[in-house]
């Protein structure tokens, strides 16, 4: 593996579904030995996680890492709160926004980025219900059209 490579562990499909993600940033995040070697094998998931910043520190709730196998007495809480590292000015910058009425952090993936771990989260705006039955309509029709672009290239 290269310096820059990487490597998809977990993605949030949901977010983008729920949310209009207007910014993203790449953050570091503070793990145990034994759940980077869980990541390692792929056992992740952010589903369910949500971005708290608290104190100027940013933190990721309900991020499941499964146990290491092999890690007995030093495997961690699965579901413990996960500090997420990002520069000062980032944080002021984000704070600022969500501020704003309708903003909100959420994580968007989680890989390997060389040998480091690395969250991309994304500052969203929440969908209301026609947003989203826009983009199903939408993708309804992306699917019908390359149907029948490929029913017509068969003939």
């Amino acid at each position: 593996m290269g310096k820059d490579s990487i490597k998809l562990i977990a993605n949030n499909k949901k977010a983008y579904h729920d949310y209009f993600i207007e910014e993203t940033y790449e953050t570091g995040i503070s793990l145990a030995g034994t759940e980077v070697k869980s990541l390692r094998m792929g056992k992740c998931s952010i589903k369910e996680a949500f971005i708290r910043i608290e104190k100027g520190e940013v933190f990721v709730y309900g991020m499941h890492i499964s146990p290491y196998e092999k890690g007995n007495i030093f495997n961690k809480d699965p579901l413990r709160v996960r500090k997420l590292l990002l520069h000062r000015c980032e944080i002021n910058k984000i704070t600022g926004k969500i501020a704003e009425k309708g903003y909100t952090l959420v994580p968007l993936k989680v890989y390997f980025k060389g040998s480091l771990t690395k969250v991309e989260i994304g500052l969203a705006k929440g969908k209301k219900l026609y947003d989203k039955r826009q983009d199903i309509a939408k993708k309804d029709q992306r699917r019908e059209a390359e149907k029948d672009f490929k029913v017509k290239n068969l003939y």
